[in-house]
């Protein structure tokens, strides 16, 4: 008897200011998805965020592979649950505090998760610069709060930068994160599963250009990954146990990338969480479960086998009070 295939809707595309990174990672997974196990429907999803909403109800699972707003924030997570489908990733709430820069870190210094000093600011709000200098030092970097892959970022070292670097991130998000420069190696680690999420061996980028830019990370290619991270075995272990903790803290499921700061005095500082990591060629999640003894195609395979989990799960939760 032939066993029926899985049906995927791969959703790609999207507002966010990462529509061709989109595209890049869901060329990827649709490549590595077994064709023996599932049927791949492409939802591609324009740049004005249109597309049929009617097939999406089809599916037996659906691979969310958009970065970014609109994608990866729970706004579309939220619209998928409303639907009733399984979907790879984090859930609404993890989707949404990973995402908001300001919310994560206070969730994070809430738990006693080691991270650097920052300042948030709203569009109504002014700052002044003299005051971000006295309690950040200098650089430091603006970003928008709600905003991924380095989209927006600046150092600043001086007002002039500064003013600049605010009005510009002040284009992508509503609050604008002003955050101290920490000196120190770039480590990632990746974490998968549900209720008992594992962690990959971290590995480590180093930059070309001043900060892993965008650019750097799609474009220009300008940084080299080192897959292990050449550090010992305790701060290994701390890493993976600190991706883990950022992963349970912020309610997230089925995948994530945590980036870190390895300073040269051993500490570890968390800088965020990545719900919807690139799956590009060069992406680190993907590489990082590879070296640790995942290929692509059977990562692909447990990311779905854990969507569908947390959906059978969450189905016999009762919705009324009979």
């Amino acid at each position: 008897m032939t066993r029926k295939k899985i049906k995927i809707g791969v959703l790609f595309g999207g507002k966010s200011a990462e529509h061709d990174v989109s595209l890049q990672s869901a060329r990827n997974v649709i490549n590595a998805l077994d064709k023996k196990k599932y049927q791949v429907v492409l939802v591609k999803i324009n740049r004005n965020g249109k597309f049929k909403f009617d097939s999406i109800k089809n599916f037996d699972v659906v691979f969310p592979v958009m970065h970014g707003p609109f994608g990866e924030d729970g706004s579309m997570q939220g619209l998928l649950k409303l639907a009733g489908v399984p979907f790879v990733g984090p859930s609404v709430l993890g989707s949404a505090v990973g995402m908001d820069k300001d919310v994560m870190k206070r969730l994070f210094r809430d738990a006693g998760i080691p991270i650097g000093r920052f300042i948030v600011i709203k569009d109504n709000e002014k700052i002044n610069f003299n005051k971000v200098k006295k309690e950040l030092g200098l650089p430091v970097f603006v970003k928008p709060v709600n905003m991924g892959s380095s989209v927006g970022i600046n150092k600043v070292r001086n007002e002039k930068e500064f003013k600049k670097a605010v009005k510009e991130a002040f284009k992508f998000d509503t609050k604008v994160i002003i955050e101290e420069f920490i000196s120190g190696r770039e480590i990632e680690c990746s974490v998968l599963g549900n209720k008992k999420p594992t962690a990959s061996i971290p590995g480590e980028i180093i930059a070309n250009q001043e900060f892993y830019s965008y650019d750097a990370k799609y474009i220009d290619e300008g940084s080299v990954a080192v897959i292990p991270a050449k550090i010992d075995k305790k701060t290994t272990k701390k890493i993976q146990e600190l991706a883990i903790r950022v992963f349970k803290v912020l309610n997230c499921e089925g995948m994530g990338r945590v980036d870190f700061f390895l300073k040269k005095n051993g500490r570890v500082v968390v800088n965020e969480i990545n719900t919807i990591p690139g799956f590009t060629k060069i992406s680190m999640y993907p590489k990082l479960w590879e070296a640790s003894g995942m290929p692509f195609s059977k990562l692909l395979d447990k990311l779905i086998e854990l969507a569908i989990e947390r959906f059978k799960k969450e189905q016999k939760l009762k919705t009324t009070v009979n």
